[in-house]
């Protein structure tokens, strides 16, 4: 019998974005309930990066993209407490644009 394709020890630690609008990104996901504490590059002399622990543990990242690359491609999806949205937004699905263009599926629960 083939085994579960959900049978993993592997877990996410952290999803990063690149973005040209480090703020604006933040300001957008802050919005959804994500808390944001701003933080220096440990590894090299930039800007700063923003990072927000998810309930389950893994860490999304908000980081300025480095010198001629633009936001990075990619489709996020989210469960988000509905008491903690602002603007409130009502139980069920709703696709959303982040700053960079990105589609971010989120459930209000």
């Amino acid at each position: 019998m083939p085994e579960s394709i959900f049978a993993t020890h592997a877990c996410l630690d952290s999803l990063v974005l690149y973005t040209t609008r480090a703020e604006e990104c933040r300001d957008f996901y802050n919005a959804l309930g994500l808390a944001f504490g701003e933080e220096s590059d440990p590894v090299r002399d930039g800007p700063s990066r923003y990072t927000s622990r998810l309930p389950l543990g893994p860490v999304l990242e908000i980081r300025p993209a480095p010198d001629g690359h633009g936001a990075s491609d990619l489709r996020l999806s989210l469960a988000l407490d509905v008491t903690e949205t602002d603007p409130p937004l009502s139980r069920g699905e709703h696709l959303l644009i982040d700053p960079d263009g990105r589609r971010i599926d989120v459930t209000v629960l």
